[in-house]
């Protein structure tokens, strides 16, 4: 066997742990018992300590040394397994594994506080995450910016630097048209009623065939916080059922969806390889963004849903599919981030990358972050934080040791902005599809533009290849103005 041929049979089988250690994430989160949370800390831990040995073998590093790329794919892949290498090289194995141990038994704990509105039985165990993801930054981060080097995991080449900066040109845009919105005359109708967990489950099943999950390779259950997990030939979805608002429980779906077909939409030739899932996480949220917004709440999908509501619900106190778009679109200054309007997301995204990059810069202890959170809410979004709940407990990213994910929410929005205008341009014929609850036309083009690379390009290249122009927040802001403009009479 060649260097190469060695190095990679190597990580194949690295690759297949830690899909093994996502299915054992992905059971904690829906059908494991609550009473093995302990037990299931610490065999998650094991198997960090399993994947930490195997990416800092010392082989890796005399492998790369004399392997020989026979193509652009295996370059790529060589390079990833090298800054791989090179990152988890520095990460003393004790912490990584008690990292792993540590943010299992912190999601668990974390659920209960949520439940109980009980900040002060998270805290204790947050500031316990937070004092070892200082300690991995600063093994990582060469005495460069801390934030940075957690950033890098999930969006490598990006930095609070530009994410800062490209939060500054938005926020003006997107302030300025929530206040024109706000303050129409013009303004949407809620949707009330009770609406049965099954059958909005049913509906919800419905959504994500229309828009091409493949159920032979995936499944659907419910979880406190919505996510997606796994990737070659087994890709789940999850989402969860209020049953006074069954647009949460619907586009939660659709957007794990959009996560779950960019997974399953890999040349499977990539499987068990380091280009065998999404390149960074704002890629990979720029899938489920534009299958959520820009498809799943266009005009033509939702004239489509209202049909299939109607059929399933009965009278939804909406006299035609034009007021049922509305609906769906309603902007109100509300708590839940999952649940924002696409003219406030970014703006909770905003909130919550100042506060972790204070709290990693040690400029804001963990004792003063529901303070800190409830002023910044009430001064950006004008209404004050009723209950934990819906404030500093809401999101579970925190608790899992996810510092550094927030920002690659809105870079996903801005690159699904970039997408959409590419895609529309390159496919006329969108919108009629949709109205008939048909997805595909829209979903090939993105499955042959951007989901079948997998990691084989860094991200913004990706875009750049995809859209055939580089990525920029416009095209975004564009599609805000006028879609929010048209339902408000604006």
């Amino acid at each position: 066997m060649t260097a190469y041929s060695e190095l990679m049979a190597f990580q194949h089988d690295t690759e297949a742990l830690n899909l093994i250690a996502e299915r054992l994430g992905w059971d904690q989160e829906t059908v494991m018992p609550r009473g093995a949370t302990a037990q299931r800390a610490e065999e998650i831990g094991a198997l960090e300590t399993v994947l930490h040995a195997r990416r800092t073998d010392p082989r890796i590093a005399d492998w790369l040394a004399r392997a020989e790329a026979p193509d652009e794919v295996s370059a790529r892949m060589l390079d990833l397994i090298g800054r791989s290498y090179n990152r988890h090289a520095r990460i003393p194995a004790r912490l990584a594994a008690e990292l792993a141990r540590l943010t299992s038994l912190s999601q668990g704990i974390w659920a209960e506080a949520r439940a109980a509105d009980n900040v002060a039985h998270f805290l204790p165990t947050l500031a316990e995450v937070l004092a070892l993801k200082r300690e991995e930054a600063q093994a990582l981060a060469d005495d460069g910016d801390l934030y940075d080097a957690l950033l890098d995991d999930y969006e490598p080449g990006a930095s609070a630097r530009s994410m800062g900066a490209m939060f500054d040109r938005m926020r003006p845009r997107l302030v300025a048209l929530r206040d024109a919105v706000l303050g129409a005359e013009r303004q949407p109708a809620a949707l009330d009623g009770v609406f049965p967990e099954n059958t909005q489950l049913r509906i919800a099943r419905i959504c994500a065939t229309a828009f091409g999950y493949d159920w032979n390779r995936g499944r659907l259950d419910q979880a406190v916080h919505p996510f997606s997990s796994g990737g070659v030939s087994d890709s789940r979805i999850t989402t969860r059922v209020v049953e006074t608002d069954p647009f949460n429980c619907i586009y939660s779906t659709i957007h794990e969806v959009g996560h779950s077909c960019y997974e399953q939409g890999i040349d499977p030739d990539y499987a068990f390889t380091p280009v065998g899932h999404g390149v960074s996480m704002g890629v990979h949220e720029s899938q489920s963004r534009i299958y959520e917004n820009q498809l799943g709440r266009s005009a033509p999908f939702t004239g489509w849903l209202y049909q299939r509501m109607t059929e399933a619900f009965g009278d939804l106190g909406l006299p035609d599919a034009a007021a049922f778009h509305a609906t769906v679109n309603r902007v109100t200054p509300g708590f839940i981030r999952t649940e924002s309007d696409e003219v406030q997301y970014n703006l909770h995204i905003m909130l919550r990358f100042d506060l972790e990059r204070a709290l990693i810069a040690g400029k804001l202890e963990v004792n003063d972050l529901e303070e800190a959170w409830n002023t910044r809410f009430l001064s950006d979004f004008g209404v004050a934080v009723p209950r934990p709940s819906q404030g500093v407990l809401q999101d579970v990213h925190w608790a899992v040791g996810l510092f550094g994910y927030f920002p690659t929410y809105t870079l996903g929005n801005v690159y699904a902005g970039c997408l959409n205008q590419a895609m529309r341009a390159a496919v006329p014929g969108i919108d009629e599809s949709l109205a008939k609850g048909d997805a595909s036309p829209a979903t090939d083009w993105l499955r042959e533009n951007l989901q079948r690379h997998g990691g084989l390009y860094k991200p913004a290249k990706m875009i750049e290849m995809a859209c055939g122009f580089q990525p920029t927040e416009a095209p975004l802001l564009d599609y805000l103005e006028a879609k929010f403009k048209g339902i408000y009479g604006l």
